[in-house]
């Protein structure tokens, strides 16, 4: 059985813990509120730009001249899994969940007969997936380097990507990151951003609408903002998720923290009785043999 002075020294270590943890899901709370405002400001952008493309795709649709990013390069044989995970950990299973479903989509990619490679954003998410992909590691951005990433960031990102694309280094590129619900719920995505598929149009294809200079200069501009836009959007909710993700482990590890105490305090109390009632009766054995 451990010592009062072991007992008394466990309690103060996890109230020291406990006021980390504290802390720690005050500021997640804080950074989440600012986070999941820039994620849902964007969406309706990102809404919006895919509405555009749909009306301009129907007008391209079936072009053997059409953009490269649309059309493809003619095969899906090598894929490429954009991962987005976080730069810091303490955040319960986020990253864990982005990686299981990235493995997920990648051994269904190997069973299909394709080829897959990954392409990392964030820290957390490398060591798992170089551990059973040693060799499929294509390419990585730091995020780590930056406060906060925004759209420079995805900016960044998007070229290097459509370099890798253009040089033909893959066919097919999906995006895996997480999407923000709430505090409690986080959950990872897979969307194709290469080539751009053809979203679903709410604009009516035959509404009269003159482009210029046309719709395939314009696709050529646009197609490359469309990915930057996805991968930009995916840096908000991953920023949201973190935060909400945080928050929720701090607080869960805040309230065992509490609850060992008590068992500990309780523990203490029983031991510390034990040892003044041994006392006693040592004293009342001493005194009697008198």
């Amino acid at each position: 059985m451990a010592s009062l002075k072991e007992l008394k020294g466990r309690i103060n270590s996890v109230k020291s813990t406990q006021k980390i943890t504290k802390a720690k899901q005050m500021v997640a709370a804080a950074k989440l509120r600012k986070a999941q405002a820039a994620a849902e400001a964007a969406r309706p952008y990102a809404s919006r730009l895919a509405e555009v493309m749909g009306s301009l795709a129907a007008k391209v649709a079936g072009q053997d001249n059409g953009p490269l990013l649309m059309r493809g390069t003619g095969s899906d044989q090598r894929h490429l899994l954009v991962v987005v995970n976080t730069d810091k950990g303490l955040c319960g299973g986020l990253n864990s969940n982005i990686v299981k479903e990235a493995k997920l989509q990648a051994r269904a990619l190997e069973a299909a007969g394709k080829t897959v490679t990954f392409y990392l954003v964030g820290k957390k998410g490398r060591a798992p997936i170089r551990r059973d992909y040693p060799n499929g590691i294509a390419a990585g951005y730091d995020t780590g380097n930056v406060r906060t990433p925004g759209f420079d960031e995805a900016s960044a990102i998007a070229r290097e990507l459509l370099e890798m694309f253009e040089a033909g280094k893959f066919d097919v590129a999906h995006l895996v990151a997480p999407e923000f619900k709430n505090a409690l719920t986080q959950l990872p995505v897979t969307t194709q951003i290469v080539p751009v598929p053809a979203p679903t149009s709410t604009v009516a294809i035959d509404a009269v609408v003159e482009y210029e200079p046309g719709e395939e200069e314009i696709l050529e501009e646009l197609l490359p903002r469309y990915v930057t836009t996805q991968l930009f959007g995916a840096l908000l909710e991953r920023e949201a998720s973190e935060q909400g993700a945080s928050m929720t482990a701090m607080d869960n590890a805040t309230r065992n923290a509490g609850e060992l105490i008590n068992k500990l305090t309780i523990q203490y109390n029983r031991s510390r009785q034990a040892a003044i009632t041994t006392e006693l009766i040592e004293i009342i054995a001493g005194a009697e043999a008198l």
